[in-house]
């Protein structure tokens, strides 16, 4: 690694603190995975699944959100009330 040298007068920033909240970047990733439920997200952000569909719509470009949306309507890992239907 190579060394680096600061001037004299230089002062590193504090650290923020976590407050423990989920980004939307996080929200979003948890969104895109199949194995996280929407039931999962409410439960780690208080989000609801119509909360979190606002989240992505607002987030990504129209073509995106399309198809995301067509990727997770009516997916058994998405829904926990289809997963638990499953015979």
């Amino acid at each position: 690694m190579t060394d680096r040298t600061f001037p004299d007068d230089f002062i590193p920033a504090k650290p923020s603190p976590d407050k423990g909240e989920l980004t939307e970047s996080e929200i979003i990733s948890m969104a895109w995975e199949d194995e996280t439920s929407f039931d999962n997200i409410e439960l780690q952000t208080g989000l609801s699944e119509d909360e979190v569909i606002k989240v992505m719509r607002g987030s990504m470009k129209p073509s995106s959100f399309r198809m995301w949306r067509k990727r997770v309507t009516g997916r058994r890992t998405k829904h926990k009330a289809l997963t638990e239907n499953r015979a």
